[in-house]
């Protein structure tokens, strides 16, 4: 399924984020590919935005960064804002939180529902 230049263009924001993230906390591709499960060379298609990145893997990411989700999609004055507050995350980040406990089938599968909701919202 083809995917629209504005979608193309915040996955390669977000790739560009974590390979800067990376660098400033000395985490290298490989070690943040054996986080994920994955290879370098699927990290590295992340990070230049050839590849969509799971949504399952957002977590894993985040906290192996050291950055909170808000900052992985880019949001730091929202993330900012709320760092100052008490109070329970948002829900779509605890449920965010949640998938990632799921085993990776069920994660695939979840994955595969919002790919299929954001694909009909996108072609309306």
């Amino acid at each position: 399924m083809a995917i629209s230049s504005e979608k193309r263009a915040s996955f390669v924001a977000m790739g560009e984020r974590i390979a800067t993230w990376c660098k400033a906390h000395n985490v290298t591709q490989v070690r943040l590919a054996e986080a994920l499960g994955g290879s370098q060379q699927t990290l590295q298609s992340y990070e230049v935005g050839r590849r969509r990145i799971p949504v399952s893997a957002l977590p894993i990411v985040a906290h192996t960064l050291s950055v909170s989700l808000d900052e992985l999609f880019g949001e730091r004055k929202a993330a900012a804002a709320r760092a100052g507050k008490r109070g329970s995350a948002p829900q779509w980040q605890q449920q965010i939180e949640a998938v990632a406990q799921l085993s990776k089938s069920q994660q695939q599968l979840v994955a595969r529902m919002i790919e299929t909701v954001l694909a009909q919202a996108g072609a309306r």
